[in-house]
């Protein structure tokens, strides 16, 4: 299981700090899913962040 945020991120021109703003994230929250140290989140983190990144839940999870 996994998450293609940094995929995404990179693919709209944001770093890490401006997706933060957007979602209402922590960056460390972030980080952590984009290198594989946080392998859980909430349903609610995953949604802010697909939303942020103009995608869907389903876009940005791998399984």
């Amino acid at each position: 299981m996994g998450y293609r945020i940094k995929e995404r991120r990179i693919e709209m021109g944001m770093s890490q700090v401006e997706l933060s703003e957007k979602a209402n994230v922590s960056r460390t929250i972030i980080s952590g899913l984009e290198n594989g140290t946080i392998k859980v989140t909430t349903t609610e983190t995953l949604l802010k962040l697909a939303n942020a990144l103009n995608s869907k839940i389903s876009d940005i999870f791998l399984n």
